[in-house]
Parts: structure tokens; C-alpha cells; sequence
């Protein structure tokens, strides 16, 4: 029995005076209407009407049912509106989930920008290190960064790739000298940074000589980027960061880069969701607003870099320049 129905042609039989009038307005008959209001009374072994064959009256329990009745059909309406409208229209909470860094540097800057385009919408971000499991329902979205997905049945949307560099702080370079080629970083402290993404302890840099994998340790070991980028500033050693967490250093100058003709760890950024289907509308501009935002940024980033990293360089050639020329003028001497 679909009691819901039957609830519906009860109240529908009520307001009509009859169950011919009701058959009428919902394009039925009138045996229908009358079998429904039967199943209805023989469910809850009450009776709801009297009924003659000139009028239809309500019993006592039938006026305390048909009370009932119109307040769940109308939170049911209201249900099956505000879930409609949520295909429709951007509101309510978005569960974000990221790893930590790029939503530190990317992500809540976007949700920023988001919002201002969807007041409606609210934000619970979740940074971590794992990828939850997002068919269970704890997060919406996710945005991850790795150097491929694994076949799921998740949903995937590429927006961007990009890298990590060596960075040292300029106190480390003034004291030990900045590494000339990838060998001599087994001559320096290494500071380590855990990721789901790479393994720890091996560094592959790839520059005009190739790819070279070096082995390296150090005193220091995180599982954060931001962590790193202190720990590098306080002249601990040599670290590896992901662009997004070096570009406010490098460009303050707190910051420098090591080995600036190798760059490491290269990944694509990637939004996940559980499925294409029945995509409510606070999801869907999310992520289209992503696949527009963030590919814009991380360009921006990397040509950020290169900008700086040639103006490191010219700035280490004016420095070194002079002792060239007085070692020659000493020479010619």
C-alpha cells in the first residue's frame, strides 16, 4: 500500500465532498478514490468517513487524521521542493576536503572568490593528508594533488599541474654555500617533507643533464609543506617545496632558490567527486568555478617563478662578477 498516496486522496476526497469530485480533479475514478480511503482505514483499523449516499461526513479520529494528514504532505512538498532547488540553485553547506598545503595557498583563496559569487553557499573545509572516502558522504569535493589517479569511480577534473623546487634560506647559503650540481646536496642537511604523494627520502630532479635520483636525510622531517617553508627560513638546511607553498618567500625574499636549473616532484591538481549524476547545484559551481579559477593561479605561480628565479640569478652574477675581475686584474698583475 503507498500510504503517502492514499493519505493524499483522503485529504483530496475531504476537500472535494466527494469521491467523484476528487476521482475528477486527479484524473481518476471514483473506485480508485473509494479503494484508497478503504486501504487507508483497514492500515490503521479506524474509520475515517461516514459516508451515505448523499453526503460524506469525517469521524472524530478521522478530523484528528486529516490534521495529520496536511501537515506531512506539506513538509513532504517542502522536502521535495528544497531538494529540487538544490539542482537549481547554489545553497547551504559544501563539504570540501583538501591536502593541507595546496588548500592553505589555493583553495581557501578560491572559496574566498566563491562566495562572493554564492553568499548562499557555506564552507566546512577539512585539510588532511588522505583522501577520504567520499562515496561514504563525509566531503563533496575533493582537491588532491598526484602524479596520476588510480581507476576509480570517482569523478576527476584536471586543473593544472606543477612542481616543487630546492629552497634554502639566505643565512644557510651565506654559511654553507649553495650546492653547485645535484651531487653536492650530500654535503648539506636535507630536510624532509612526508607526503602521500613521493616518497620521503628520495629526490628525483630533473634538469638540462636529465633525471638524476639522489638519496637524501636530514635533522628534520614534516608532513606539511608550510611546516617546511619555516623550518628552511630558520637556516635548518635544504628543503623541498611545492611552488605554491615558495612563491610568498622567494618574492620577500626570506626565501631563496637552490639548484634553479632542477625542479622535482611534478603533479597534476586534481577536483574529485562521487558521481555525475544528480550533481546539486552548490557542487556543480564549485567545481566548474575551480576548472576556471585555479589554472589561471597556477600559471600565474610558475610565471611568477621563473621571473624570479631569473632575477636571483642575474643578481648572483653582480655579486660574483667583481671577484672574477679582480682575480684577473691579479692575474694579469
Amino acid at each position: 500500500m503507498d500510504t503517502l498516496q492514499n493519505m493524499r486522496v483522503f485529504v483530496r476526497v475531504v476537500e472535494a465532498g466527494s469521491f467523484t469530485a476528487a476521482a475528477q480533479s486527479l484524473d481518476s475514478t471514483t473506485g480508485a478514490m473509494s479503494r484508497a480511503v478503504s486501504e487507508l482505514e483497514a492500515h490503521l483499523r479506524t474509520r475515517l468517513l461516514n459516508r451515505s449516499t448523499r453526503r460524506l461526513a469525517l469521524t472524530p479520529a478521522g478530523e484528528r487524521y486529516l490534521k495529520r494528514c496536511k501537515q506531512i504532505l506539506s513538509d513532504v512538498d517542502s522536502a521535495e521542493e528544497e531538494a529540487s532547488c538544490a539542482h537549481e540553485r547554489p545553497a547551504g553547506a559544501l563539504r570540501m576536503h583538501s591536502f593541507a598545503s595546496i588548500g592553505q595557498q589555493y583553495v581557501l583563496p578560491a572559496i574566498s572568490r566563491y562566495r562572493a559569487m554564492h553568499p548562499e553557499v557555506t564552507v566546512e573545509l577539512t585539510l588532511s593528508q588522505r583522501l577520504p572516502d567520499l562515496f561514504e558522504g563525509s566531503s563533496d569535493v575533493s582537491v588532491i594533488t598526484a602524479a596520476s589517479l588510480p581507476n576509480s569511480d570517482l569523478v576527476s577534473h584536471q586543473l593544472g599541474s606543477t612542481c616543487s623546487i630546492l629552497c634554502a634560506s639566505p643565512g644557510y647559503v651565506h654559511m654553507h654555500g649553495a650546492p653547485r650540481s645535484p651531487a653536492d646536496l650530500a654535503h648539506h642537511d636535507c630536510l624532509i617533507l612526508k607526503t602521500p604523494t613521493s616518497p620521503a627520502h628520495e629526490w628525483t630532479l630533473e634538469g638540462p643533464e636529465g633525471g638524476v635520483e639522489m638519496h637524501v636525510d636530514g635533522p628534520v622531517q614534516v608532513n606539511i609543506a608550510e611546516s617546511l617553508a619555516v623550518a628552511i627560513r630558520e637556516g635548518m638546511g635544504i628543503g623541498m617545496l611545492p611552488v605554491y607553498a615558495a612563491i610568498e618567500g622567494l618574492r620577500n625574499g626570506t626565501l631563496v632558490r637552490v639548484l634553479p636549473q632542477h625542479i622535482l616532484q611534478k603533479v597534476n591538481v586534481y577536483a574529485l567527486y562521487p558521481s555525475r549524476k544528480f550533481v546539486d547545484a552548490k557542487t556543480k559551481t564549485w567545481v566548474e568555478f575551480l576548472r576556471a579559477h585555479l589554472p589561471q593561479v597556477i600559471a600565474r605561480d610558475m610565471a611568477l617563478l621563473e621571473e624570479l628565479t631569473q632575477e636571483q640569478l642575474v643578481d648572483a652574477a653582480a655579486i660574483t662578477t667583481p671577484d672574477v675581475l679582480v682575480a684577473t686584474q691579479k692575474a694579469a698583475d
